[in-house]
């Protein structure tokens, strides 16, 4: 496994490997990796014969109020855990070598990123989509692997690679959580021992929001007027948005009568974090 720092690196190793047969496999984090990050990296080692790990914050997706200097960054760890689960090589450039002075092109995409998170955070989606078909064309996966944690963030790459004509197969991967529920997310890391304990209203108001649909509620508001009294129970959450949205569009819908995506943003004290389910899954 190798660290590299510059577009020409990785072209070069993965045209020899496509000249060998092989496929590759992307899987694209702003590193500080998890255990969420590791079931990616072992879906695409499982899945493909090469694994390539983007690790790169990315300074095009967070608003001018958000934590970019902040994020955590630890590339010596997140090579270890690479390396453990059978990855082969870390994209970790510069913000330099991926905007380029005068860079001036954008991929921006309508609908699908104007609720939810797209709503309150509005240049994020189009950051993401932008540094994500940089990495596709960098990189030219077979196939790319994102966690259903992010899910709006998954049905906006599978949107942009249906309307892009992109040849790589979008893998979602499930929810990766500690043992008491709370989703793993490199933001954890901001809560202190208080704010730990109050983050697990998200995981709870997920569940509860489950036991609902499973026993046969359909009706939207009643399920997330559940979810956010229990939310608003606990004195350090703040409720960014409790929905349940069309997993095709991402737009509310009042009744579940189609596959749909209940999703949770809230603050617990400073840090956002967010959690969600698929009626499907249920």
């Amino acid at each position: 496994m190798k660290i590299v720092k510059t577009i020409d690196e990785v072209r070069r190793q993965v045209k020899e490997w496509k000249s060998q047969g092989l496929s590759v496999g992307l899987v694209p984090t702003m590193g500080y990796l998890h255990e969420g990050h590791a079931s990616l990296i072992d879906a695409s080692h499982r899945d493909n014969d090469r694994t390539v790990v983007s690790d790169f914050v990315n300074p095009m997706q967070f608003g001018p109020t958000e934590d970019l200097e902040s994020y955590p960054r630890d590339i010596e760890r997140d090579a270890a855990l690479v390396e453990e689960h059978g990855g082969d090589i870390i994209f970790n450039p510069e913000p330099s070598e991926m905007y380029h002075e005068g860079f001036s092109s954008f991929v921006d995409m309508d609908v699908l990123t104007k609720e939810l998170c797209g709503l309150s955070r509005p240049v994020h989606f189009r950051g993401v989509c932008t540094v994500v078909s940089k990495l596709f064309n960098i990189v030219q996966p077979d196939k790319a692997y994102f966690g259903k944690k992010d899910a709006q963030q998954l049905a906006v790459i599978k949107h942009m690679v249906d309307d892009l004509n992109m040849d790589i197969e979008i893998i979602g991967c499930p929810i990766v959580r500690e043992e008491d529920g709370l989703a793993k997310s490199s933001r954890n890391t901001y809560l202190n021992d208080k704010e730990r304990k109050a983050a697990l209203v998200l995981s709870q108001a997920i569940n509860i929001g489950m036991d609902m649909v499973r026993n046969g509620e359909t009706e939207c508001s009643k399920i997330t007027d559940a979810m956010k009294e229990h939310i608003n129970a606990e004195p350090l959450a703040k409720i960014d948005y409790v929905k349940i949205v069309d997993l095709a569009t991402m737009q509310q819908i009042p009744v579940i009568d189609r596959p749909a995506l209940c999703a949770i943003a809230v603050f617990i004290g400073s840090t956002r974090l967010i959690d969600n389910f698929f009626t499907e899954d249920i």
